[in-house]
């Protein structure tokens, strides 16, 4: 369960890395009927400013290191790494002591060096951005860096890869951890898409493409809202008044996909919150989505998400009732 939430602050932390924890777990929204957050702000020093990597701007921490001995996830923003006199000794023995404690760790961006001091990256999978990955593997060796992905899961660590991946990971966490609904209700109300596709075969959902030509955003959405139905470029450009080389050709200027490849993902995506939220037997789920088939729905799934439905189901559908 995700209850209590400590961001643990460095010296010359970055804002916009500590902006993105803030606003996934620090914001109030249980108006919404969202759940809420124990949100703690730690440093080494409570109520010392801090400098950050923005000039003239300080953070002051308000709680001291021990909150995170009983916190279930420790978030470390991103610092200037390389400035090794800038890490604190007792920044990395709270992480190393909470992490043995069982608090899952998140870090965004360089945050994922701090993790390493800490020896949570020895012998896992990890990030960062893509311009330190290098420093990253040279500086722990025992540890597998995948420069391609936007965050890799292991469970109890969580690494991001520069700035804006932050934030997949910070809802990844919550779709994991709270479900696929709180984690959209956090994403629309950031003006995010849940996930990103991140160019691995990892759990990171597409989005619904925003689109600049009036015409082909209605198309998009009422695509969206009818993903059961059988689509072909030919229909779909009868929709928007356009001939099907016009349609093709703005579809992929406007999305960077084709008409095909954007309806897969779409119904992919349909596909894994059914799994998640429903108990629809397999050719019932497919149908929904639009696969007119099991069989083809495992194909897709197997190829896009890289495991089978009811594998995914197993591990993701734990809050079906």
């Amino acid at each position: 369960m995700l209850s209590k939430v400590a961001v643990v602050l460095n010296e010359r932390l970055a804002m916009f890395e500590f902006g993105v924890v803030c606003e996934v777990f620090g914001l109030d929204r249980t108006g919404d009927g969202l759940p809420g957050f124990d949100f703690k702000v730690c440093g080494a020093e409570p109520g010392k400013p801090l400098n950050t990597s923005s000039p003239g701007i300080q953070v002051t921490p308000q709680f001291a290191l021990d909150e995170l001995l009983d916190a279930d996830l420790v978030a470390i923003p991103a610092f200037p790494f390389h400035e090794e006199q800038l890490l604190d000794a007792r920044v990395v023995e709270a992480v190393r002591d909470a992490s043995q404690r069982g608090a899952t760790v998140l870090t965004v961006c360089s945050g994922a060096f701090l993790a390493g001091e800490a020896g949570l990256l020895d012998g896992r999978r990890c990030t960062t951005h893509w311009r330190h990955v290098g420093q990253l593997a040279q500086r722990f060796p025992l540890a597998t860096v995948d420069p391609d992905v936007l965050f890799v899961d292991e469970g109890n660590l969580i690494t991001s890869a520069g700035t804006a991946a932050g934030i997949d990971a910070c809802l990844h966490l919550v779709r994991r951890e709270l479900g696929s609904s709180v984690a959209n209700a956090i994403a629309r109300r950031m003006v995010v898409p849940p996930q990103r596709d991140g160019g691995q075969r990892q759990f990171i959902e597409r989005p619904v493409v925003e689109c600049s030509i009036d015409s082909l955003s209605d198309t998009l959405h009422w695509m969206d809202e009818h993903l059961d139905l059988p689509h072909t470029v030919e229909s779909l450009s009868a929709r928007t008044n356009m001939s099907t080389r016009t349609f093709a050709r703005r579809f992929a200027d406007e999305t960077g996909t084709t008409p095909v490849k954007w309806l897969t993902g779409q119904r992919i995506l349909l596909a894994k919150q059914l799994l998640e939220d429903t108990d629809l037997d397999l050719e019932s789920l497919a149908n929904r989505c639009g696969f007119g088939s099991g069989a083809l729905l495992r194909h897709h799934f197997q190829r896009m998400v890289g495991i089978a439905p009811v594998e995914y189901r197993r591990r993701f559908g734990a809050r079906v009732s």
